[in-house]
């Protein structure tokens, strides 16, 4: 008696429309209202808020939703265990990752997992905003460097190393700075940000900068690198491949700060089921 009408209000709460839930579930949007009516009266709670152009979660219902997603979920990957699929893994999975991190790494990845595992569906968000995962039900996150959220679980993925580099057309004409106080007579390439970090004498220490540019842009920066527009530091992903050919040169090496983790991160109570335990440890394979 206690599960009747879960599976109908988990549908409406995803496609927020009974008329949707009940094309999906193949039953009559009747049952599918006669369901969740049932369902809000043995609760005493208003699940939905029902206009005649939208259907949206109540607090209580978002609340409701979470806790019966997981319940379905692990039902799902029980009867998956039973019939032997976890090596075959199927569904949904639903992740965010930073812009470009996410386009240079993680995108051709999760291509070549879904070429391998023809049943799974992938919906990606990039953004360089962190976003809840609870409240917006992702299975999981890529994060970069200090994890600062303690209620996740997290599995280390590879690591990143920040650059401090220019052009060999830029260092001919201003030099190559050898002390972080030489770096106020240089124009510096600025992100979000106007400081840089670096390692002196054993501690982290954020060094304000200077230049005359400032992009919101990781490939932005590197093409006013190129260009000999001054000095830029950023993550290898943007600059090692320009590093290898020789068109940036790093220096400043010795103060360079730690390399940092590259990170899976998840939901600590929800349930890491086979298909994206076998995504993450798939990820942590492939950018080793």
């Amino acid at each position: 008696m206690q599960w009747e009408g879960i599976s109908e209000f988990v549908y409406v709460a995803e496609n927020e429309s009974f008329t949707q839930a009940s094309k999906k579930m193949a039953i009559s949007t009747a049952q599918v209202s006669r369901q969740i009516s049932a369902l809000e009266k043995r609760l005493n709670i208003k699940l939905f808020y029902r206009t005649t152009r939208k259907v949206s979660l109540t607090e209580e219902g978002r609340v409701f939703y979470q806790h019966c997603r997981s319940v379905l979920d692990g039902l799902a990957e029980a009867e998956r265990a039973i019939t032997n699929l976890q090596s075959k893994p199927q569904g949904k999975i639903k992740l965010s990752a930073p812009v470009t991190y996410g386009e240079q790494q993680i995108l051709p990845l999760l291509n070549d997992f879904m070429l391998q595992y023809r049943d799974v569906e992938i919906t990606a968000y990039l953004s360089n905003q962190q976003v809840d995962l609870v409240e917006e039900s992702y299975d999981l996150a890529i994060r970069l460097g200090k994890l600062s959220d303690s209620s996740m679980m997290a599995k280390k993925l590879s690591k990143r190393t920040n650059y401090v580099c220019a052009s060999p057309k830029y260092l001919q004409q201003f030099g190559i700075p050898h002390t972080l106080s030489e770096l106020t007579k240089h124009n510096c390439l600025l992100g979000t940000i106007d400081y840089w970090r670096f390692n002196e004498s054993g501690k982290e220490r954020n060094l304000r900068v200077n230049g005359r540019l400032r992009y919101n842009s990781g490939p932005g920066l590197v093409d006013a690198a190129l260009k000999g527009l001054g000095i830029v530091q950023l993550p290898d992903y943007y600059v090692e491949n320009y590093l290898q050919t020789g068109e940036l040169i790093s220096f400043l090496d010795n103060f360079r700060v730690a390399d940092e983790g590259v990170w899976a991160v998840y939901p600590q109570n929800r349930h890491l089921s086979p298909k994206i335990r076998l995504l993450v440890d798939f990820l942590a394979k492939a950018l080793v």
